[in-house]
């Protein structure tokens, strides 16, 4: 050990405190630890070059935390974020003094509002927020507000499409933020629409614009049968919450920024969609074609629903909606904006057709 006597001596002192976690800052060299008295402060005294010194600092607490020298095996990112951290371990891991060992414990399923605490005063950053609300008992405690308020707060200053979607997703959590707060989001999504994203994945259908029912909604309500997913989904579609959700779908897409907003919003379409999913093996359908393929098979529509088979039909479409579809094209190309959005206009203009057939509202095919 190469520690000098004096950090030593007050590293083993911290030690003796119930020690719930570490933060290392390595460019001012100095240790800073929450224990059950509260925060304290060691600025350290290296002998050794600073990132050799901040190693040998981690192997202590490595010692003393996990029994081995060896730390969090911090090239495990992939697990890391897979949360496949032992849930046995997690306090442990609060206290190497290791970024990635921290965001292990964020993203573990069994995180509790208490390590949730530590966590996020080991990290505050915006990637553990995001993943600390995404646990749904972190999200309701009281350190949810806190973290909800730091995302929309950092928000502006976010440049990565997935990560403005992310962050308007967890944010959006029912509890968290005041209507007023929401709408103002809402109206920053006509300037970065990123955000509509972020809104279909969180409240599709309590979206902040009031939407216009259909001019048959309450015929069709009166006709179609109750019971049933595909039911379900064809007369709430017609509803105003269903309409300003397929606007809102619309928007997004003629708006797209870059790849992973893309991506994202065909992943939001599978996943709202998927309750009539019909079984398909697994099949995999990377173009609009062979989706209409299957689609147009005789038994796709329910006998009960035949007089609204073309709705049915535009239904099931989007059900088989993935992210696959935007495959041959970003197989081919990086572009982002105008260029990017050219090259999807086939995939985008059928998407649109399918939206059209279940909406009143015109849709303009032409991608800008």
């Amino acid at each position: 050990m190469d520690l000098s006597p004096e950090d030593n001596l007050k590293l083993n002192v911290l030690l003796s405190q119930n020690l719930q976690a570490v933060r290392i800052d390595d460019s001012k060299m100095v240790v800073h630890a929450l224990t059950s008295k509260g925060e304290a402060r060691i600025e350290l005294n290296p002998t050794l070059r600073d990132d050799q010194y901040v190693r040998q600092v981690r192997e202590f607490f490595s010692t003393h935390a996990l029994g081995s020298p060896g730390g969090y095996p911090v090239y495990l990112k992939r697990w890391t974020r897979m949360g496949q951290a032992r849930e046995d371990k997690l306090d442990s891991l609060l206290i190497l003094g290791e970024p990635e060992a921290v965001v292990a414990v964020a993203h573990a399923p069994g995180l509790t509002e208490e390590l949730a605490r530590r966590t996020w005063w080991a990290m505050p950053t915006a990637e553990v927020a995001r993943k600390l609300l995404a646990n749904a008992q972190v999200a309701r405690s009281a350190i949810g507000g806190e973290l909800a308020g730091f995302l929309l707060e950092y928000l502006p200053f976010e440049t990565e499409a997935a990560h403005i979607i992310e962050s308007i997703t967890r944010i959006l959590t029912p509890g968290l933020l005041e209507r007023e707060t929401i709408l103002a989001l809402w109206k920053r999504a006509g300037r970065k629409s990123a955000y509509y994203v972020g809104f279909i994945n969180a409240i599709p259908d309590d979206l902040p614009e009031p939407g216009v029912e259909r001019a048959d909604h309450g015929q069709l309500c009166s006709a179609v049968p109750e019971s049933g997913p595909m039911a379900q989904m064809l007369r709430h579609l017609s509803s105003a919450a269903g309409q300003q959700l397929l606007l809102t779908i619309n928007q997004a897409m003629h708006k797209a920024s870059d790849q992973d907003m893309v991506v994202e919003l065909l992943k939001s379409i599978e996943r709202y969609f998927l309750p009539v999913r019909p079984a398909t093996e697994a099949v995999v359908f990377n173009c609009s074609e062979q989706i209409d393929v299957f689609v147009t098979q005789p038994s796709s529509v329910p006998q009960d629903l035949a007089p609204w088979g073309q709705q049915v039909e535009a239904i099931l479409r989007l059900a088989m909606v993935s992210e696959n579809l935007a495959d041959p094209v970003f197989a081919q190309t990086d572009a982002v904006g105008s260029v990017m959005r050219k090259k999807l206009k086939p995939v985008f203009d059928w998407l649109s057709v399918q939206i059209g057939v279940l909406s009143q509202a015109e849709f303009n095919h032409t991608v800008a």
